[in-house]
């Protein structure tokens, strides 16, 4: 079945269902950590700072890795080149120092922000599939869809140049039904954001949540990247991505380990951030 991209155009600006996922995405996230902060009896201002924080540094983030890439001072300022590694790059680095400016314990803001990774990612990845990027490798399967101007769109000869094996007498143009792994990073990232919720109020030590996420996340992108029609395979049939996927669950059952055990942030000393978050940002 064909699908078509989600755009229109408000006067001279053109929204696209991407742009409006993304800002679905950061809502998403800042509810759910102002909810975290709520049962914690903590400043619920502390989500928006965090997604402000996130917003600023990943935009700055995205637009100076462009312009590594690419030294063209002009980029700085266009409505592309915008680089998702610089952009996470950015965005946790802002997140990191707002914390350490409000001297708010690390693994605290790793803990609140893990649900919220969840639930923002699905939402980007519902923006992808409504402007057709991302998608895999050609199916059979009945509910494989054709992306006839998807980016870019799935016919045989741009899935070819990928390596993807094409059925032979295929002709060159005709568009083909792939996976439609965008919904399915959809589904497998919300049911992580479910366990991470009801995780939340768990007795192990601070920075163990985080751990959880960085395991299933980096899961979920390690089985989702055998079925994305991807160029960058380099050890066998493995992507970059899933090399560093392997590193991000290492880092996570690191963290698990680590964090097992009720610590010295938990009990008395929960009560003093507690008392300390209701007042933080009031004065």
């Amino acid at each position: 079945m064909p699908v078509y991209p989600l755009k229109f155009h408000i006067g001279p600006f053109e929204i696209t269902g991407f742009g409006l996922m993304v800002m679905a995405g950061f809502l998403m996230a800042g509810w759910s950590m102002q909810r975290n902060l709520q049962e914690r009896k903590l400043n619920e201002q502390y989500a928006w700072d965090i997604v402000f924080a996130a917003v600023v540094g990943g935009l700055i983030g995205a637009k100076l890795w462009y312009w590594a890439l690419y030294p063209r001072w002009d980029a700085l300022f266009s409505r592309s080149g915008m680089v998702w590694y610089g952009g996470l790059a950015g965005g946790s680095l802002a997140v990191l120092m707002n914390g350490w400016r409000l001297k708010i314990p690390t693994r605290l803001t790793a803990d609140l922000v893990a649900p919220a990774l969840a639930v923002g990612y699905a939402m980007g990845r519902i923006g992808c599939f409504l402007v057709q990027d991302d998608y895999g490798v050609p199916t059979t399967l009945p509910w494989g869809l054709k992306f006839p101007e998807g980016l870019p769109a799935s016919t045989a000869a741009n899935l070819g140049e990928w390596g993807i094996d094409i059925p032979p007498g295929t002709a060159p143009f005709e568009v083909l039904a792939v996976h439609p792994t965008q919904l399915y990073e959809v589904a497998a990232m919300l049911l992580v954001f479910w366990i991470l919720w009801r995780l939340r109020a768990n007795r192990h030590g601070m920075g163990w949540l985080f751990g959880i996420y960085l395991v299933t996340a980096g899961a979920e992108r390690f089985l989702i990247e055998f079925i994305r029609a991807k160029d960058d395979r380099i050890l066998g049939s493995l992507t970059v991505a899933q090399l560093a996927s392997v590193a991000v669950i290492a880092i996570g059952v690191a963290l698990m380990s680590r964090f097992w055990r009720q610590d010295d942030f938990t009990g008395e000393r929960v009560e003093a951030l507690k008392l300390t978050g209701r007042n933080r940002h009031k004065g």
